[in-house]
């Protein structure tokens, strides 16, 4: 169990270091709102991974293509709206709207969506995880848990490192927290757009799939 352990934190540390839309929209969110409100977002994909992880094993085997480039397709469009969110509070548009606890639920349910619409998590557990889950699992159970517990217990206190060193430096100079947000909007944009474009470009080929 101890060296499941150890993998699954090893594969959890090099998913939250590795950046992403996720992380860019929790970041954003983080100067936006404060770190204290967003840290509940880390913990997003515990909510969104359940049924990434129940269709992979055991319909999708390995994500086929056209999948993963609807995924690109959709989770593009969402990524866009979330900057355009993101945008209207960076002008100051709501500026009188509080980090209240409706705030952090938002957070964390678009946060999970970001994940859920994003093929990066599925192909994870298609070509990694999973195969190691499968194997941990058929040695003994408990070595499949202890391979779960170590890759989100690292992943998610990782993401949570991130959020409050990147919140904490931002707040000693509200330039650069400005500043900071500015740039996650140009990236989750330029996310949004990539994303689109992988999938819209694809897209034709792939339906050949069900002729």
């Amino acid at each position: 169990m101890i060296a499941y352990l150890i993998l699954g934190a090893a594969y959890g540390f090099a998913s939250a270091v590795q950046p992403g839309v996720f992380q860019t929209y929790i970041i954003s969110q983080g100067l936006l709102h404060g770190w204290r409100r967003v840290l509940p977002a880390t913990c997003a994909p515990l909510l969104s991974d359940g049924p990434i992880i129940v269709a992979v094993l055991l319909f999708l085997t390995h994500v086929p293509l056209w999948f993963e480039h609807a995924l690109q397709l959709i989770g593009g469009i969402f990524v866009l709206y979330l900057a355009y969110n993101a945008w209207g509070s960076w002008k100051g548009k709501r500026q009188n709207e509080g980090p209240t606890t409706a705030t952090v639920h938002r957070t964390v349910i678009k946060a999970a969506l970001v994940n859920l619409l994003n093929p990066a998590p599925y192909l994870g557990w298609s070509l990694v995880m999973g195969p190691l889950l499968i194997q941990a699992w058929n040695q003994a159970p408990m070595s499949g848990v202890g391979l779960i517990a170590g890759f989100y217990a690292t992943m998610i206190a990782v993401e949570m490192a991130i959020v409050y060193l990147f919140v904490r430096a931002a707040t000693k100079a509200p330039v650069v927290s400005r500043a900071l947000i500015g740039v996650s909007i140009v990236l989750l944009v330029g996310f949004g757009v990539y994303m689109i474009w992988i999938g819209a470009s694809t897209m034709p080929s792939n339906w050949q799939v069900f002729r």
